[in-house]
């Protein structure tokens, strides 16, 4: 195949996505209009399960002439601001009154028994003009920029806008209107044909793939919405709403690498599903089709059994569901009733299971094959992952958590990095460190340092979210995790699986790495906990005291109990006075909130010159403290002198990460009792 012809394959394939990424800005936000009267028409209209007149007379106005608006302005606006929406709209009225017009003059001429036609609706006919008229609006204005006498500009500014969306409102009425009809008669006679003859399910052949290369905007909002929308004002449902947005095939084959998939990709899919299904964010499976290109007969095989469910069932949704999760299209389904919510459920799960079937086999056929691949160093998921954006243009926040490193020989170090790496990090390891170790895999070592002493000897590096971009700059060879809650995040349970993967890659390549440290798992735990060990020398039973455990601190809000925190600690003589506004400084670039109730506010590594010694003061909060949207019981208060609090630290991590031993720490009555709870971490 020549260069030439590979070339333009790509173009028309970027032009279809600019395309409907385009479509999808003129639709998108109006999808909660669009809800509102999905709801509106599955509810009242004549054969929805609570007819009442009077409140279906607005859905009749609403598809005609308020969504179209709504459509026609949000185009208009993104190509010409204010100015280009107001045009396009009343422009956009020129095509909705002409298409009308010819309607009724058919049906009056229509002979008698034949029947008449019915509005069309004109999303498409907004999706066209408003960005035309628009963009014609700013090539006038152009013409005669700067050359209006100072004071008349406003004069001018309204009457050329106003003039020239008439002449553009009296061009879609006569030139646009005629066209538009047309286009919806085919595609509805289209649509029609494939219902009669029972072969809609093939439009899955279509859809799916185009799903997987970002190609499916255009066809989604550009056709299926329109077309839904039509339908579902006169139905109250319409199965078109389900062709794309049903999350059963995505799903399905996330779940099928969960079970059966190899290395980072079966440590992220159920991430990955529980976004897809839940968010509605289909492009995360994106690139697991893509890691294996047959997996495209599985989403097309979901696909099509899903819309087969729909058609025997006669179930669909009253409005479009976007994003397509599995809450929207629930709550899209129940309008129309129980029985069609149940249909469309089942719809869902059919395709999941259809799409996980298929997914499986094609999996268990090449796992041999795949675990040469990734223990020869193949990072199938990552390009698989860059395939991905390039499709669709640009980076994903959505994908960039399934970039991993690839894993050529056995994890034996993580690291978990803060700014300071004397606080949240030090927690977080401990919390990490017993759930590797408590796999059976102790000869990992999971230590914490600061960002800024990060080198490319780790093979995992854990940071919060914010933290990430700058933690792979300083190690961009390592598998990056990023998490929100210290003390239970689910992302160390896919780590601990990373590892698992990471050993039985090794073996099934013939390496045996893992197993000499595995001899002395003693040493390597020594390794892993070489801080806590030189804490201990530190005296660490000094860093939390009876006095500095408190039931009844005065705070109110996060501030005043970082306040509190840090007079506590500068009264223990372990901080200067210029300790508070470090951790303020702290708060401000990442949260100290641990979750499990928890906040550990501490410096930046900039103040460590305001620390004096190591301490740990405790506040308990009879009511909770919201802390950045994050309720919270326990405030401790942090400063750390030459590593001497993290023994102590690491312990209370282990404490707080029992939602029992929480619970317990609650019901303690008074500083006494919720001290001697406390004080066996100075053991």
């Amino acid at each position: 195949m020549s260069d030439t012809v590979v070339k333009e394959r790509a173009s028309v394939r970027t032009a279809v996505q600019k395309l409907g990424t385009f479509l999808s800005g003129m639709v998108m936000p109006n999808i909660p209009a669009l809800i509102a009267w999905g709801i509106v028409t599955a509810l009242f209209i004549e054969v929805g399960p609570f007819p009442n007149e009077a409140i279906a007379s607005l859905v009749d106005p609403a598809i005609h002439y308020l969504l179209p608006l709504l459509i026609a302005y949000t185009g208009g606006k993104m190509v010409y601001d204010v100015r280009g929406g107001v045009v396009g709209s009343f422009a956009t009225l020129g095509v909705i009154g002409g298409s009308d017009w010819l309607i009724d003059q058919f049906n009056a001429n229509a002979a008698e028994g034949e029947g008449g036609l019915g509005k069309v609706h004109m999303f498409i006919g907004a999706m066209i003009m408003a960005p035309l008229a628009a963009w014609l609006m700013k090539q006038l204005d152009k013409l005669w920029e700067g050359k209006v006498k100072a004071g008349f500009e406003m004069l001018v500014n309204m009457f050329s806008a106003g003039i020239f969306a008439f002449i553009m409102a009296l061009g879609g009425f006569f030139l646009l209107a005629p066209v538009v009809n047309k286009i919806m008669e085919w595609l509805g006679a289209g649509v029609g044909w494939l219902i009669e003859t029972g072969v809609l399910p093939a439009v899955s052949l279509l859809i799916e793939p185009a799903k997987v290369f970002f190609l499916n905007n255009a066809i989604n909002h550009g056709v299926l919405t329109p077309l839904g929308s039509s339908e579902a004002a006169v139905d109250g449902k319409s199965i078109l709403f389900l062709l794309e947005a049903n999350p059963g095939p995505g799903v399905g084959v996330l779940l099928a690498f969960t079970f059966f998939g190899v290395g980072a990709a079966r440590a992220t899919a159920p991430g990955a599903a529980i976004i897809q299904f839940f968010g509605g964010i289909h492009e995360v499976y994106f690139p697991y089709v893509l890691m294996k290109p047959a997996l495209l007969l599985a989403v097309i095989g979901g696909g099509a059994s899903g819309v087969a469910t729909n058609m025997l069932l006669g179930t669909g949704l009253g409005g479009p569901a976007a994003p397509g999760s599995i809450i929207a299209v629930g709550a899209q389904a129940i309008g129309p009733g129980v029985m069609n919510f149940i249909g469309v459920m089942a719809s869902v799960v059919i395709a999941a299971a259809v799409s996980f079937v298929i997914a499986a086999v094609i999996l268990r056929a090449s796992r041999k094959r795949d675990i040469e691949a990734e223990a020869a160093g193949k990072d199938s998921l990552g390009a698989a992952v860059a395939k991905t954006q390039a499709n669709k243009g640009k980076e994903s926040s959505f994908l960039s958590g399934l970039s991993t490193a690839v894993m050529t020989e056995p994890i034996t170090r993580i690291v978990f990095a803060c700014d300071a790496g004397m606080g949240s990090s030090a927690m977080g390891a401990s919390v990490l460190r017993k759930k590797v170790h408590g796999a059976g895999f102790t000869d990992v070592s999971v230590t914490n340092l600061a960002i800024a002493n990060l080198d490319d000897t780790p093979q995992v590096v854990i940071t919060q979210e914010e933290l990430t971009p700058r933690a792979k700059q300083r190690n961009s060879s390592a598998v990056h995790v990023s998490v929100d809650n210290f003390m239970n995040s689910p992302r160390y349970d896919e780590v601990v699986e990373l590892v698992r993967q990471s050993r039985e890659e090794g073996d099934a390549a013939g390496g045996e790495t893992a197993s000499a440290e595995a001899d002395a798992p003693v040493a390597a735990a020594a390794e892993a906990d070489a801080p806590v060990a030189a804490a201990a020398a530190a005296g660490p039973g000094d860093v939390l005291t009876p006095d500095r455990v408190t039931t009844a601190p005065a705070a109110r809000d996060r501030d005043e109990a970082i306040r509190e925190a840090a007079g506590r600690l500068v009264a223990a003589g372990a901080v200067t006075g210029d300790y508070e506004q470090a951790m303020f400084d702290r708060e401000a670039e990442v949260s100290t909130f641990m979750g499990n109730g928890l906040a550990i506010p501490h410096g930046t590594n900039a103040a460590k010159e305001a620390v004096l010694g190591s301490a740990l003061t405790v506040a308990r909060y009879e009511e909770p403290i919201d802390w950045d949207g994050n309720e919270v019981r326990f405030v401790i208060g942090i400063a750390g002198k030459d590593g001497g609090h993290l023994e102590i630290l690491a312990k209370i991590a282990t404490i707080f990460s029992d939602e029992a031993q929480v619970e317990r720490l609650l019901a303690a009555e008074g500083d006494t009792e919720l001290y001697a709870m406390l004080s066996e971490v100075n053991d």
